[in-house]
């Protein structure tokens, strides 16, 4: 059951060495402050999941809290590519980081996989790549009806997920619009799961397309305004595309990036 807490305890009593962590969004409500917290509190040795690993997940990286990498797909959107990522995996610097790479509907499914309570999900993907080759969570399965063969991926459950969402009502309910992507399955699929929010109001009133997570499926909510900057949350701001660009610059130098990192671990939630 949810409870409303300050982001560094949620962080704190949640988010372990060596723990699989998925922080979650698609192009919007990405958990950035949550991210950052993470850096803060000096967490090592994770496998960070996500489906599409981009500014949060490249200073995660260079600050030194990855082991390992899955994902389906990596870069700056609209800009180029994660240079924090790169310099881990051409020069083992701050670490080595192993990656492990699917495809966008091969990373969902296992997702909902994991929050079915299944142990693998099919689906016709992966033809004509070399992904099956180098991935040992990819597999095949003949269907005993048809005798098709499929691609076959195992379920993903993380140790904790991380979303932003827009409100919490105070009993931890939690309510987010807009593109969802699969906030919903990663939390479902996890261990333990911790929600940031813009606002916890009184009630949550219906909003077009909304998803509710219920505080049953939650162990905590923090209340970090502005917890998605720079991406947007819907309804609330929009994404500030000048610190996107912004990022390419600073994460291709070593020392303007430790500069970064500095002033990071230097700033209070």
């Amino acid at each position: 059951m949810a409870k409303i807490v300050p982001l560094p305890q949620a962080v704190s009593e949640l988010v372990h060495d060596g723990d699989t962590v998925a922080l979650e969004g698609f192009t919007h409500l990405i958990p950035f402050a949550a991210g950052h917290e993470i850096i803060r509190q000096g967490r090592r040795d994770l496998t960070l999941v996500r489906m599409t690993p981009d500014l949060i997940y490249d200073q995660l990286i260079g600050a030194g809290c990855a082991a390992k990498l899955v994902f389906s797909w990596g870069g700056n959107p609209g800009v180029g590519s994660l240079h924090r990522m790169r310099d881990a995996l051409a020069s083992g610097w701050p670490r080595p980081l192993e990656i492990e790479e699917h495809s966008h509907a091969g990373m969902a499914n296992r997702y909902v996989a994991g929050a079915s309570g299944l142990p693998f999900a099919i689906l016709r993907g992966y033809a004509g790549t070399d992904l099956p080759l180098h991935t040992p969570s990819i597999s095949t399965v003949t269907c005993p009806f048809t005798g098709e063969e499929l691609a076959a991926v195992s379920a993903l459950n993380p140790d904790v997920t991380i979303v932003h969402a827009q409100r919490a009502d105070h009993a931890g309910n939690v309510q987010m619009w807009g593109i969802t992507g699969v906030q919903k399955e990663a939390v479902l699929a996890a261990t333990r799961a911790i929600v940031t929010v813009e606002e916890v109001v009184d009630e949550l009133t219906p909003v077009p397309g909304a998803v509710v997570l219920p505080a049953w499926v939650l162990d905590a909510v923090a209340v970090v305004p502005g917890g998605a900057a720079p991406s947007y949350a819907h309804g609330y701001y929009d994404r500030d595309n000048a610190a996107y660009r912004a990022w390419d610059a600073i994460s291709r130098d070593r020392a303007r990036f430790t500069s970064w990192l500095d002033t990071l671990k230097g700033a209070a939630v």
